[in-house]
Parts: structure tokens; C-alpha cells; sequence
């Protein structure tokens, strides 16, 4: 699928790999939960080093992932090949893939904050789950208060170009919503200690479902 469109981000692949490779228990702790229970064909959508493909339930039929960077892509087919479930790897963009027919789940994990028009990519995964069918997230999120002007600048300034365009500070749960969803089990998790001054330590985590 779609080497043509391959995003080309050295640096940023350089950085998530190292990153990736060194994940705090916290995140992964959530990134396994966010995966519990899922059945039949999934979407993850930004799959990046293929970090969730150990996390997937034997139940789950099938896995697409897509991963646009082309240095990520190679490695999450390496840990494609390692996975318990099917897995392939596309390097599409979210907004150029084709679905080729409907899935029963969505999994976004800390990518809605780096596409350009979250609105429209929601919309768009709304379209091609099946009814009923969920997503499942664990995304940065907008902050409160002190933090919340700290995202705001790191969003104005060097952030999203070191960050492969992470934006800190989007409303993702509203525009959950906004898409369609019916949004259940929602909660906010710390994954860093809220001392430190960075803007991307406090998550959300939840499922939301297309009505049926």
C-alpha cells in the first residue's frame, strides 16, 4: 500500500524511534488497556514504530496500520512480523487511505494531535467503522490553567516542527463528539509527573462508538 505517499521526516523518525523504544510504563500500561477487548478488523491509525502490535487480542481478525513516515513504516513491519495477530503496514496518510470496505474498530494512539484538520480525519474514521463499531484513543490533550498557556507556546513555536506537528493543545474529546461519536469511559491520565514543565504529560484515554 502507498509508498508513494510516503512522509519523509528524519529527524522526527530518528527521535520516535529512540523514544518509542524507551516508552514509560505509564504509556504502555495505557496503550494495552486501550486494546482490551477489541475483535474483528482494526484500523490504528499513526502506528508509528508498531509499538501497540504486542497489545492486540488474539480476538482481533485482522490489523491495518497505518504509518506515513517511511522510516517508522519500516520498523512497525518489523514488529508486524512479530505480532500474535495479522498485521500490515500502509504508508498512506490517514486522509488518502482507502478502507476498502468498513472496520470494527478505530485505534488513534497519540496521533490525533499531529494531523492537520483533526475534524475531518474524525469524520472520516466515523465513515468507515462499521455501526456500533468503536474507537478507541489515547491522544495528548488540551491542559487547564499554567499548562495549558505552556501548550499554547510550544504549539506556537518549535513544537509541532520538532514533534512531527503534535499540537499540544486541541480539544480531541470535543471533537470526538463533534464527528458523531458517542463518547463512553473517558478519563484523563497522567503519564509524566505534573511538576514537570512539558506540555504533553497529561492524556486522555476512552472509547467512543459510531451510533447503530
Amino acid at each position: 500500500m502507498g509508498d508513494a505517499d510516503a512522509v519523509d521526516n528524519p529527524f522526527f523518525a530518528r527521535l520516535w524511534t529512540r523514544l518509542s523504544a524507551r516508552e514509560p510504563e505509564p504509556i504502555r500500561k495505557l496503550r494495552r488497556e486501550n486494546l482490551v477487548g477489541l475483535t474483528g478488523r482494526v484500523l490504528e491509525v499513526g502506528a508509528g514504530t508498531g509499538t501497540n502490535f504486542e497489545f492486540y487480542p488474539a480476538t482481533v481478525s485482522e490489523v491495518v496500520a497505518i504509518e506515513p513516515e517511511r522510516r517508522l513504516a519500516v520498523i512497525a513491519r518489523r514488529a508486524a512480523e512479530r505480532a500474535a495477530v495479522p498485521v500490515t503496514v500502509s504508508t498512506d496518510t490517514v486522509e488518502q487511505f482507502d478502507a476498502g470496505g468498513q472496520f470494527d474498530a478505530v485505534v488513534c494512539s497519540l496521533v490525533l494531535c499531529s494531523v492537520d484538520d483533526p475534524d475531518s480525519v474524525l469524520r472520516q474514521l466515523f465513515s468507515i467503522l462499521s455501526p456500533g463499531g468503536e474507537l478507541r484513543y489515547l491522544e495528548h490533550v488540551a491542559s487547564t490553567g499554567m499548562r495549558a498557556g505552556l501548550q499554547r507556546l510550544a504549539d506556537a513555536t518549535v513544537w509541532p516542527r520538532l514533534l512531527g506537528n503534535c499540537h499540544t493543545h486541541r480539544d480531541t474529546e470535543r471533537s470526538i463528539a463533534d464527528a458523531g461519536f458517542e463518547v463512553r469511559d473517558a478519563r484523563r491520565e497522567w503519564v509524566l509527573p505534573a511538576w514537570l514543565p512539558v506540555p504533553v504529560g497529561e492524556t486522555a484515554i476512552g472509547c467512543a462508538v459510531r451510533p447503530a
